[in-house]
């Protein structure tokens, strides 16, 4: 029993001990460092396109761009007046010589579709030789020849080398006439003839070109 009594003693004296040191001990706050703080302001990024404003279906009724567009071309007088809008009124240059081409063409037709005098020669000469040949385009021209109005070569397809024959003369007009079968594949008529005389001078030299059906004609006047 006082064993007993001895511990409950001991442990009284003990925690009344404890009490008084913890009563001793004062807490003492810890201050901030820094009492003045205060969160810094943020402040948004402006865009960089401040006046693109998205569309808008309540306002913008065209966004597809189904509405037709006006037609801003400035116009005095009305639909018949004067526009300020320049007109694509393009040329071909190609097209501009072509019509040049037909144009000299058709001139150069109605020189070839008419009769030729290739001029009046006086000779003495009792013969004549008459050469001809195709001096353009070898293409198949052919000629008939006459001799005072009567047939004397019924035709002739001329090549690039002179050909001929050689006729009397008679007194006085010796009418020879060439006339054009056709214009060969390339038209017209073209030829190139000579005349000789029976020593082998030469009387007259020339060239014709005609349309089919026209001829070329040389006189010789036998003195």
């Amino acid at each position: 029993m006082k064993r007993i009594l001895l511990i409950i003693m001991i442990i009284g004296i003990a925690s009344k001990s404890f009490s008084q040191i913890e009563s001793n001990i004062k807490f003492k706050a810890i201050p901030p460092k820094n009492t003045d703080f205060k969160p810094k302001k943020v402040t948004p990024a402006t865009p960089e396109n401040p006046d693109i404003v998205a569309p808008s279906v309540f306002t913008n009724i065209n966004i597809l761009n189904t509405k037709p567009k006006v037609n801003n071309s400035f116009q005095i007088g009305g639909t018949s007046g004067i526009s300020m809008v320049p007109k694509n009124d393009f040329v071909n240059p190609g097209d501009l010589i072509a019509q040049k081409l037909n144009k000299k063409e058709d001139n150069q037709e109605g020189v070839y579709r008419r009769n030729q005098n290739l001029g009046d020669f006086k000779t003495n000469s009792t013969t004549a030789k008459v050469m001809y040949r195709d001096f353009g385009e070898i293409d198949g021209d052919a000629i008939s020849v006459y001799l005072n109005d009567k047939i004397i070569v019924p035709e002739v397809v001329m090549t690039g080398e002179f050909q001929g024959f050689e006729i009397t003369l008679v007194k006085g007009f010796n009418k020879i006439d060439f006339v054009a079968l056709n214009q060969g594949a390339v038209g017209p008529n073209t030829a190139e003839f000579k005349v000789y005389n029976d020593k082998g001078a030469l009387i007259s030299a020339s060239q014709w070109n005609l349309g089919t059906g026209f001829k070329a004609t040389i006189i010789l006047v036998k003195e």
